[in-house]
């Protein structure tokens, strides 16, 4: 049906391109012979351009508005005024419409690690996700750097390229940056603009632009990430002595509270023996203890618990140490009473001559002995 084809192209005067694929960057008016009639109307919608090829040259770019195609001037000539050549016009042009909307949401994303030198963990290896937007913002430059004759253009054929350029700029952003791993997460807004400033000017080479770009994650390889949950869990359970005597005391109250159980029969009868017999040394009402007889005299005390001791020497930390060692540590020189020195519940690192158990370390050191002997 090629007659039928030709003179249906005569009768097609409305130029226009509806989009329903949400991801075409252009597409090619398809025309019979690639020949616009004369006075044809162009219709160019918001978020759209109409790119005029004529003899594979670019001749005009139309923005959006309602356009009437008769100005001789124009690339484009009706057939219809060409009878002696057979209704074959020597004019001939093609139609690409651009859309120059946003396509938003598309993914970028480290493949490796990107390994920076982190203040406070030392070097670090880290990945990073994130999003992005594109625009076409010169639509003829796009045309012709990129597209060519691809009558269907979408976003896939060109998203590779610009995630390429994204994720090599975003990596020297990180590795730069010198923010500390813990903080990375209040300057993702910053690492962001950082990233779409580096890649403008790369992506106007090709008539694009990146009005958009979000970093939405930041991540630490499993491994420290794993270490770093331990650290948090340690600070928050806080001094481990005593979460570990209230977890006791609620395995006792749950193994006590379970029917049918020797153990928790064992154990309540234990509970309830020790709160009557501190009932009982309290008195009635809660008065004063009565005198207690020999076979009831109070329990000794606990031994002192002994210190031990930490030393910094040279940036570095040495020990632990018990009091013994230090002791013979500094008969042996290896510490003096400058020696910076810290042990469990001390207030941060301290002289040895300013802690009150270790001074008398240096006090009955004996003096040197006299010449000659």
């Amino acid at each position: 049906m090629p007659i039928m084809n030709f003179i249906k192209g005569q009768f097609i005067d409305v130029i226009e391109w509806t989009d329903d694929s949400r991801d075409t960057l252009v597409h090619r008016f398809e025309r019979y012979g690639n020949e616009i009639k004369y006075g044809a109307k162009l219709t160019v919608r918001e978020g759209q351009a109409a790119v005029f090829v004529h003899e594979g040259q670019i001749a005009d770019v139309f923005m959006p508005g309602l356009y009437m195609l008769e100005t001789n001037n124009m690339p484009v000539m009706t057939t219809l005024q060409h009878w002696d050549h057979g209704f074959r016009s020597p004019f001939k042009s093609e139609i690409y419409f651009v859309a120059t909307r946003r396509f938003t949401d598309l993914k970028w994303g480290t493949k490796n690690p990107v390994t920076l030198r982190d203040p406070e963990f030392g070097p670090v290896r880290l990945r990073a996700f994130g999003t992005y937007a594109i625009k076409v913002a010169d639509p003829a430059l796009f045309i012709r750097e990129i597209v060519g004759t691809d009558g269907d253009f979408t976003q896939d054929e060109i998203q590779f390229q610009i995630r390429n350029m994204i994720v090599q700029s975003a990596s020297r952003a990180l590795a730069s940056s010198r923010i500390p791993v813990l903080d990375m997460a209040a300057a993702t807004d910053q690492l962001g603009r950082i990233v779409a400033e580096q890649i403008t000017a790369s992506i106007a080479e090709y008539g694009l632009a990146v009005p958009e770009l979000y970093f939405e994650n930041i991540s630490l390889p499993p491994a420290v990430e794993a270490a770093l949950d331990k650290r948090t869990s340690m600070g928050v359970l806080g001094d481990l002595s005593k979460y570990q005597q209230y977890a006791t005391a609620e395995a006792m109250q749950t193994a006590a509270a379970t029917p049918n159980s020797g153990m928790g029969a064992g154990l309540g009868m234990g509970m309830g023996m020790g709160m009557a017999q501190g009932m009982a040394q309290a008195g009635p009402w809660g008065a004063a203890p009565a005198a207690r007889s020999p076979a009831q005299a109070a329990p000794p005390p606990p031994p002192p618990v002994e210190h031990v001791w930490h030393v910094a020497e040279g940036g570095a930390t040495k020990g632990p140490f018990s009091k013994a060692r230090l002791g013979r540590m500094v008969a042996d020189g290896e510490i003096t009473r400058e020696t910076y020195v810290w042990t469990q519940g001390q207030d941060g690192w301290q002289r040895a001559e300013d802690v009150d158990e270790l001074a008398q370390l240096f006090t009955v050191m004996p003096p040197p002995p006299p010449p000659g002997v």
